[in-house]
């Protein structure tokens, strides 16, 4: 008998009809959506020339062959055969907070079980798992991990764009009608097409994320009747997924909210996992990377550490080049064996050093890579992912370990797990420097999923062998970046550009679904590596003081004045830190005119950066408009400025100024409708407002 299953995940609802056969029928899908009492007596009807029975297309995961005529979310075969999915049989059970859904279809012999997580964060998370249940071998071409049904209208689509180095990028773009389709093929999450999409189509707004950090697929399928299906999946090579009888496929998690608040929750309270059990502030960071490179000088390293303590940093991270004879990036990748030339006595004078002075140590690994100028690739050639017969692709001077290959996982294991038991290291810097090409294993076959698992699984073998050990998901900066390896990350490097210009952007895209605690903002040299932009500092250390804050420069090349200053900024951050990442507080404006604006707010405490990027181009900016917690008649005022004021201003009126200095007052509800009329600022400036409430 037809059934309905109506489930609930904070403000949003998921209605699902089960039919006898065929694929469950989204009935309803958003904001206290609600199922129609009258399904399924009142189905559609076709036109003239269409089927003589109703074949639903707004459903979960629709296959194609039986009178759906729309983009399949599943499809694979037997040699051709058995290419048709027709699943019956419904059955609903619990598990916790999990429904699942499951069904068989014993003619093609394939199981379904598509389970649905609600969280009252206002997260819907699914995935699906298919089980071949006869002889002969089933090739899935596709299976998306879940499918959402969104309304008719005009629809705003949000997307990344981007590249090395300019992460995050946010895209807006109206929907056309008929299919959009996004695709990555890079083995990793990817700086280019991230696996989320954000959709407005009226007053409905929502939010998708793939949980997934290998290939993937984004579908929009415009049904008959304008609404649209948007599916997310993994993205399989050509062959590369075959069951046997008893085998099944599990696809990742695709997540489905409102907006970032919710995402953000989620991420909290369900991916991310702390030693101890619970996130402790999050220490401000040295690394070593922009300051040193492959110059390792253990005299100097000592030196930046005591700098470091003076300035008040928590943890000192030592990037690439303390192993094999790595004196730049052509040689020893996989030879995780201390350089012997540069620490004769091994890491742990350093170590020693940095932990007596009362900061943590971290170090930098990339596991699953190689260098065929080591001495893993002469011993082990065949440990490299490759396809006979075909060019042997190099990027960054590098190849890419097999990891799907027992022996290569354990001896990975093994290397790091004696760096990290003899030594009082409690963070690693995970890295992973290029793109998969050619991702063939040992018997010739795509192993691009498996790949991926093998990575999460190898970073979940650290974590549990090292359970006081954090890990921060780095690949050539933001390049994998999902909530699949944050289940085993605490922290990403949100991109490898440290200009604080560029990083306006790319912090205010990573924004949209990763919390700002965990998105690593680091204060660097100038000019920058990266850019040859000079920057002050101030607007360098505002623009990443809301996040997870580091330093990457060699203290030691810096001034006086400027450790002071710096010294001075982190301390004001560890200050507001308990603001900055409290659950909820934080939010993240789109920019106007240039001027960018994001920080946190609590009911007794408000932090509001604001940050001029290029010349405005209006005579006056726009009053900027807040909504504070608390009630709308409560009096503020601004309790302290810091940054570029009054420097960084072009004009300024008596007035502004006693605003800016906290002599005047204003109600949550006037901020909220006439905002503060604050002055322009010059290009690359920044400042700080620090907002309480009078009682």
């Amino acid at each position: 008998m037809p059934s309905i299953a109506t489930l609930s995940a904070g403000p949003l609802s998921l209605a699902l009809g089960l039919p006898d056969r065929g694929m469950p029928e989204i009935l309803a899908f958003g904001r206290d959506a609600a199922a129609p009492g009258f399904w399924p007596d009142v189905p559609r009807s076709s036109r003239i020339n269409g089927m003589d029975i109703d074949v639903p297309s707004a459903v979960l995961l629709p296959v194609t062959g039986l009178g759906a005529f729309g983009w399949p979310a599943i499809s694979g075969h037997r040699d051709g055969r058995d290419f048709i999915l027709d699943f019956s049989g419904w059955t609903v059970r619990h598990d916790g907070a999990k429904t699942i859904l499951a069904a068989s279809d014993a003619i093609a012999g394939i199981d379904i079980e598509i389970s649905i997580q609600a969280s009252e964060t206002g997260v819907f998370g699914l995935s699906t798992r298919l089980t071949s249940t006869k002889d002969g071998l089933y090739t899935l071409d596709r299976c998306m991990a879940g499918s959402f049904l969104v309304p008719a209208g005009t629809a705003t689509a949000t997307q990344f764009t981007g590249m090395w180095g300019r992460e995050f990028q946010i895209r807006r773009h109206h929907l056309a009608p008929g299919i959009t389709l996004q695709e990555s093929r890079r083995g990793r999450t990817s700086h280019d097409r991230q696996p989320y999409l954000g959709l407005s189509v009226g007053a409905a707004r929502f939010a998708f994320h793939l949980g997934w950090s290998g290939n993937h697929l984004v579908a929009v399928d415009t049904l008959d009747d304008g609404r649209r299906l948007v599916h997310l999946g993994a993205l399989f090579e050509p062959g590369e997924i075959r069951l046997s009888r008893g085998e099944s496929y599990q696809s990742p998690v695709v997540y489905a909210a409102e907006d970032a608040a919710a995402l953000h929750a989620f991420a909290r309270s369900e991916i991310l996992s702390w030693p101890g059990g619970g996130m402790s502030p999050r220490p401000v960071t040295l690394n070593t990377w922009e300051g040193n490179y492959f110059d390792h000088r253990l005299d100097s390293l000592k030196a930046q550490a005591d700098a470091a303590a003076a300035l008040g940093i928590e943890r000192f991270v030592l990037d690439d080049g303390w192993f094999g004879r790595r004196d730049d990036d052509t040689t020893s990748l996989g030879d995780w064996t201390v350089d012997p030339r540069k620490y004769p006595d091994g890491l742990k004078p350093l170590v020693d050093h940095v932990t007596g002075l009362g900061m943590q140590f971290g170090i930098w690994f990339e596991p699953e890579m190689v260098n065929e100028e080591s001495d893993l690739y002469r011993a082990h050639p065949d440990w490299a992912l490759k396809v006979e017969g075909r060019p042997f692709l190099r990027s960054r001077n590098q190849q890419v370990l097999d990891l799907t290959r027992r022996e290569v996982t354990d001896y990975l294991f093994e290397k790091m797990s004696a760096v990290l038991s003899s030594l009082a290291i409690s963070y690693i810097k995970w890295d992973m420097n290029r793109d998969l090409t050619h991702v063939g294993g040992a018997d010739g076959r795509a192993v691009t999923t498996a790949q991926t698992r093998a990575t999460h699984a190898l970073m979940a073998r650290i974590r549990s062998a090292f359970p006081h050990v954090e890990i921060e998901s780095c690949a050539s900066g933001g390049g994998r970046t999902d909530y699949g390896a944050l289940a085993n990350t605490q922290r990403v490097w949100t991109s490898d550009c440290t200009d604080a210009l560029d990083r306006l952007e790319i912090q205010r895209g990573a924004s949209l679904f990763l919390p700002p605690e965990i998105m690593g903002a680091h204060v660097s040299a100038n000019p920058s590596h990266q850019s040859g932009r000079t920057l002050s500092l101030t607007f360098r250390a505002l623009v990443a003081m809301a996040y997870h804050l580091g330093v990457e420069l060699n203290p030691l090349d810096m001034s006086a004045a400027e450790r002071t200053e710096l010294a001075g900024f982190i301390a004001l951050h560890k200050r507001l830190r308990p603001l900055l990442h409290a659950p909820g507080a934080n939010f993240n404006l789109d920019p106007r005119d240039g001027r960018y604006v994001w920080g946190a707010m609590m009911p007794d405490h408000a932090a509001v950066f604001v940050a001029q990027g290029p010349s405005m181009i209006a005579e006056q900016p726009e009053p900027l408009v807040l909504r504070l917690p608390g009630a709308p008649e409560r009096m503020w005022r601004i309790a302290a400025a810091h940054g570029d004021c009054p420097s960084g201003f072009i004009r300024v009126s008596d007035g502004q100024m006693k605003l800016i200095s906290g002599e005047m007052t204003f109600s949550a509800a006037a901020l909220a409708s006439a905002g503060l009329p604050l002055p322009m600022q010059k290009p690359e400036t920044a400042l700080l407002l620090e907002l309480r409430p009078i009682e």
